[in-house]
């Protein structure tokens, strides 16, 4: 007996066999297991309070994501209007492919990328009030910790800390930068991360490796001499 070919598959729709595309299958699955698939297939119908859901539901995150990456709290926020704006407008093309979050970074990396290109320089890391409160309880603070290992530490009062954990990250290359904070922000796999970076899964457990090996080597100084990091990006 012949096997059916793998671009379709029987999926059982109340009470009666349908036959899907692979590609309809996987949009399927996703849509029901991602409120978030959920709510954009509605935007996709034009449904603007199911946008402005998704917008409230992810601008905080997304926001501080691109402050990482860009340096600037001003320009992070003019950044995720700018996502979101292109989320929006690729409204009528979207096909739940993935997961809504792995599908939104991909366009977040692309629209910092490009920001990153227009500027002679990286912007020098300013840290506010508003900075402090919210690195306070950023998830790479314990990257930090754990980079750091049984190096020699002193007692770091809670705006040296922040101050410290911005600067490492920012010495991060882009690319170690991007991955790491999709990886503690958004507690992504290796495969969705690679699917984001367009690197294969591999490459992206080297690069947080290599992450975290030049996180330490930043830290050494820093936790031995007090001597601070740089913006030392490659």
């Amino acid at each position: 007996m012949k096997r059916p070919s793998s671009a379709r598959v029987a999926y059982g729709d109340r009470g009666g066999d349908v036959s899907l595309s692979a590609s309809e299958s996987t949009a399927l699955e996703y849509e029901q297991r991602d409120p978030d698939v959920r709510l954009m297939l509605r935007v996709r119908d034009d449904d603007a309070a199911a946008f402005e859901q998704l917008v409230l539901r992810h601008q905080t995150r997304l926001i501080t994501i691109l402050e990482h990456l860009v340096g600037s709290r001003h320009q992070a926020e003019d950044l995720a209007q700018d996502v979101f704006l292109r989320v929006y407008r690729a409204r009528k093309r979207y096909l739940p492919e993935a997961k809504f979050s792995t599908w939104l970074y991909t366009i977040a990396n692309n629209v910092a990328r490009n920001s990153h290109r227009t500027l002679a320089r990286r912007p020098e890391v300013h840290l506010t009030s508003r900075d402090s409160r919210g690195l306070a309880q950023n998830p790479l603070e314990q990257l930090v910790a754990a980079a750091s290992g049984q190096l020699p530490t002193r007692q770091l009062d809670k705006f040296e800390t922040v101050e410290i954990v911005q600067l490492a990250v920012q010495s991060l290359n882009e690319r170690q930068r991007m991955a790491v904070l999709l990886a503690k922000f958004e507690g992504m796999s290796y495969a969705e991360i690679a699917n984001i970076m367009d690197l294969s899964p591999q490459a992206i457990k080297s690069l947080l490796s290599r992450a975290r090996n030049k996180l330490r080597e930043i830290l050494e100084p820093y936790l031995q001499h007090g001597e601070m990091p740089t913006d030392g990006s490659e």
